[in-house]
């Protein structure tokens, strides 16, 4: 899989390459690649901002250095390109499993107070929240999109370790515990230790729905 981010600040993106999401680009399992908008701004200072018509605060992304990027990156729109934006869909874990049925994704970041609605208009195929918050700008949010995604490309993470996560069922996932089997005067579970695979699996899915219960009653509500 490609992940193109159009932004204006792409050094902000160096966390991506480290850890598990650095390994793989290392690896070739997949490639990010970060594109600097104001590189295909055609004004003498490659200027991207502008004040919004109609008055108000803050400055809006203009159109032509963002189409400029994207028409460079995608002539020929085989893509997903996503603006990542407050107004969008909230990005949950159905999302994840949904982009990974394409080959390249384009995530845009806005700034400021957003981009030209003529780019979501003309360029954009949806819209991506990852919550009911407001941001400085779109890079964190394409973050969290690259790694939720990147993690479920082939060879990116064992296959084992994907399973009985938080949301892939619809719960939350059960507590962990490892060395020592006891830490300042707290036990883990007995159940964990007694090498008894089936009632371990129960345990697991017990707490899995008591704590789905009580702190995402909502996830329960979905099934």
């Amino acid at each position: 899989m490609k992940i193109t981010v159009l932004t204006l600040f792409p050094e902000m993106f160096s966390p991506l390459k480290e850890s598990i999401i650095g390994r793989a680009l290392k690896g070739g399992k997949l490639e990010i690649d970060t594109v600097n908008i104001r590189d295909y701004a055609d004004n003498k200072h490659s200027k991207c901002d502008d004040y919004p018509f109609g008055g108000g605060s803050g400055m809006v992304m203009m159109p032509q250095p963002i189409g400029s990027a994207i028409n460079a990156v995608d002539p020929e729109h085989r893509a997903r390109r996503i603006y990542l934006s407050p107004k969008g869909q909230t990005f949950r874990q159905d999302k994840v499993f949904e982009l990974l049925n394409y080959d390249h994704l384009i995530l845009l970041c806005g700034h400021y107070e957003g981009v030209d609605q003529r780019v979501i208009d003309l360029f954009i195929d949806e819209e991506i929240s990852i919550g009911d918050y407001v941001l400085t700008g779109g890079e964190l949010p394409a973050m969290v999109v690259c790694d939720c995604v990147a993690r479920y490309v082939d060879g990116v993470i064992s296959g084992g370790s994907l399973v009985d996560e938080s949301f892939s069922d619809g719960r939350l996932e059960y507590p962990q515990y490892t060395r020592p089997a006891e830490y300042m005067g707290i036990k883990a579970p007995e159940v964990l230790l007694s090498g008894d695979h089936k009632k371990i699996d129960e345990w697991r899915r017990s707490e899995s729905e008591r704590l789905t219960r009580a702190r995402r009653p909502d996830l329960t509500e979905r099934k």
